[in-house]
């Protein structure tokens, strides 16, 4: 069964009165209006972690070199990926482990950068643990009794009028009544209780687009550990998806009052050994670079749309954020 997302229709201004669309498609006599900003769940979590590594991000754009997991876990999506395109009797553990060294070499053509990473030996212990955590997979779920209606799948749609929330889904499964179920995999082990509240508002944020696109809220939200074979189900309601659609308004609300005043504060934790950025942070000493100008020489606050985010690449192309 196929998931069909709606899709925006081009609409007749002449025919529909401005006042009766919705704000994000009204038009004035001086042309179309501007594009509203988008949020991502990473960029949206960035944010609630540390301002200043959302800054960093997101304005500055400041390069990173993809660490060890996010490689390795980039490499574990990519095979699931590819798992599910072959017949549901030849998704098996050895044709999974199979795959690991064919899509590494895709991956590596993709972005020759991943390569280095890893020197030539170490290059041989990142298949091995990637089989591993393939291993963990299989020990949650049996692929061969799945058929999935989207996988790595892009949703997408507008909050009250003034923010785009989209990201990409690992994987949707649909029942024959219709219940969704958003599955997540993580390559990382599962988090201690206190951290997974972190772990489920990536699965809250798509939940909440899938509910606003289709009006039926998933059945489940599903993460699968791959590392420690668990498996975390959370049935969410529509009140909840309610409260975290207003959660994150005022979250973008507060992105645009520090773009105003140009204050991203840091807000150390115990993530901060995994930032990337730990030199330009003050925090552990570091100066962050000068604030980006809309202009040459202008002074001016900082437009929403120069703190969202770009389009989002597609998933193949692009390396996932550590799956903790």
């Amino acid at each position: 069964m196929t998931v069909e997302l709606s899709q925006e229709t081009e609409l007749s201004h002449k025919a529909v009165p401005q006042e009766a669309l919705p704000r994000e498609t009204r038009r004035t006599q001086a042309g179309p209006a501007p594009a509203l900003p988008t949020l991502s769940p990473s960029r949206a979590a960035d944010f609630k972690t540390c301002p200043l590594l959302y800054r960093f991000r997101t304005i500055d754009k400041l390069p990173e070199q993809p660490s060890a997991d996010q490689v390795r876990g980039t490499l574990v999506h990519a095979v699931l990926e590819r798992l599910f395109d072959l017949p549901a009797p030849q998704r098996t553990p050895p044709v999974a482990a199979d795959l690991v060294e064919p899509q590494w070499a895709r991956l590596a053509e993709a972005e020759p950068e991943l390569a280095t990473v890893f020197a030539a030996e170490e290059q041989v212990e990142l298949l091995t643990s990637a089989r591993e955590l393939l291993d963990g997979y299989f020990a949650v779920e049996d692929p061969r009794r799945i058929e999935p209606a989207q996988r790595e799948h892009l949703v997408e749609t507008t909050v009250d009028g003034q923010l785009v929330i989209r990201g990409y889904v690992d994987r949707l499964d649909v029942s024959p009544t219709g219940e969704l179920r958003v599955v997540d995999y993580k390559s990382g082990g599962a988090p201690r209780e206190a951290f997974e509240a972190q772990a489920l508002f990536q699965l809250k944020f798509y939940a909440l687009v899938l509910w606003r696109v289709r009006g039926v809220v998933p059945r489940v939200l599903r993460l699968l550990y791959l590392k420690d074979a668990e498996v975390c189900d959370y049935v969410p309601s529509a009140d909840e998806l309610l409260r975290f659609e207003r959660t994150l308004l005022a979250l973008w609300r507060a992105i645009e009052r520090s773009g105003q005043t140009r204050d991203f504060r840091p807000r150390p934790s115990r993530l901060c050994g995994w930032c990337a950025h730990q030199a330009h942070c003050p925090a552990f000493g570091g100066t962050p670079p000068p604030f980006p100008e809309r202009s040459a020489g202008s002074g001016d606050p900082v437009a929403p749309e120069d703190l969202a985010e770009p389009a989002l690449a597609e998933p193949a192309a692009a390396v996932r954020a550590p799956r903790r």
